[in-house]
């Protein structure tokens, strides 16, 4: 199971529902996430907590060990993924409106052949399986 930097900073920030990501996150599946979804929950913990940089990164690596959250790093098969992304479910072409870090995240879930977890509706809107509606 992908988790999303959606889900990571849904989590930290206690935001509304984050209780429901609970069963997925401690459930059997193996949880990875990738280095682009470190970034993006660190500069969104920056941003909503006025923390430093260093701080917010810590959170969460803590988050990621504590959960066991494994990080796969991407590879040139990710970039040609997140570009296939893009190409049906980008932002300005599909009602997904995928960025360019859902699409790295699609592409990664997708190769690995495994369902996302995810906040929001963007993913609801794409051919991968959603971590919810498996748990």
């Amino acid at each position: 199971m992908y988790v999303d930097a959606s889900v990571i900073v849904a989590v930290l920030l206690e935001e509304a529902g984050f209780e429901r990501f609970g069963e997925p996150l401690t459930g059997p599946d193996r949880r990875f996430t990738s280095p682009l979804a470190i970034y993006e929950a660190t500069v969104a913990l920056v941003r909503v907590r006025g923390v430093a940089v260093d701080l917010a990164k810590a959170t969460v690596l803590e988050f990621l060990a504590r959960g066991a959250i494994s990080v796969v790093p991407h590879e040139a098969a990710h970039a040609d993924g997140a570009l296939a992304a893009f190409d049906r479910f980008g932002k300005g072409r599909h009602p997904a409106a995928l960025n360019m870090g859902d699409c790295f995240a699609y592409a990664a879930a997708q190769l690995a052949g495994a369902s996302i977890l995810f906040k929001g509706n963007d993913f609801s809107q794409t051919d991968l399986p959603s971590a919810l509606s498996a748990s």
